[in-house]
């Protein structure tokens, strides 16, 4: 008589490089971020005020534009940077560019009245998580340990590899 069990087969989990996780992040909040916009614009009044030349208090301008389209462009380009700079640069810049990016989130709220307080608190908590998502990985990112030159370092080199 055979007793069958059913044992579950585990899913691979392979462990992810820091880049890519750090570049799906950055692409998360750029989604994000771009989509908030994208649903501000049906506020009510908010298109006439487009039409009248104005965002926020701001006049549309070369210059607002240019800022804004910054604004977008540098988590855009945090995706491939992500994934192509060298590790030390790496982790520096996405340290440095996720912190700042946190207070210019809460500016977004800046000026808006409690009735879109769940709208402003969902988007800007959402793209603080993910930034803190990013700080974390920046700032944990695995270190090697440091093979020292020399003659002694080959022997070391042999040692690891074996």
């Amino acid at each position: 008589m055979t007793i069958r069990t059913n044992t579950p087969n585990l899913l691979d989990n392979p462990p992810i490089p820091v880049q890519a996780k750090l570049a799906a992040a950055w692409t998360s909040f750029m989604f994000l971020y771009i989509y908030v916009d994208y649903f501000h614009l049906h506020k009510p009044g908010v298109i006439d005020n487009l039409r009248a030349g104005v965002v926020f208090e701001y006049d549309i301008s070369p210059t607002l534009l240019t800022v804004m389209l910054a604004s977008v462009a540098i988590p855009a380009l945090m995706v491939m940077l992500s994934m192509t700079l060298p590790a030390r640069v790496n982790r520096a810049t996405n340290l440095v560019v996720a912190m700042l990016y946190i207070p210019y989130s809460v500016f977004n709220a800046a000026g808006e009245s409690w009735d879109w307080a769940f709208f402003y608190g969902l988007s800007i908590g959402v793209e603080v998580l993910l930034l803190a998502f990013i700080l974390r990985s920046a700032w944990t990112w695995p270190r090697t340990p440091a093979v020292p030159a020399g003659p002694a370092a080959t022997d070391l080199r042999q040692d690891l590899r074996q």
